[in-house]
């Protein structure tokens, strides 16, 4: 099983939960299906209407940036440790 670990701010959407099992692996949208699936209010804070990832959350596979690692095609394994980070803007 991979592992999402979900930010406090996104907590709301997970129902407090801070690590989220994801039996689905092979890629990160395979993953994200499994999350629209279970957990479909954080679902909606990561991908927009069309399935793309939004621009504002960064996703890091076992703490390769998933972009860089594929996006949505990047690779997933059974242990892989996905992190959530939104990202944070200031000014």
């Amino acid at each position: 099983m991979a592992l999402l670990l979900a930010p406090s701010v996104r907590r709301g959407e997970t129902a407090g939960a801070a690590r989220l099992d994801v039996a689905a692996s092979g890629d990160l949208r395979a993953v994200l299906d499994e999350v629209a699936a279970r957990w479909p209010r954080l679902a909606r804070r990561i991908r927009d209407e069309q399935g793309a990832l939004r621009r504002y959350v960064n996703i890091y596979l076992d703490g390769a940036e998933c972009r860089l690692a594929g996006g949505l095609d990047a690779p997933v394994g059974t242990d892989t440790e996905l992190q959530l980070l939104p990202s944070i803007a200031g000014g």
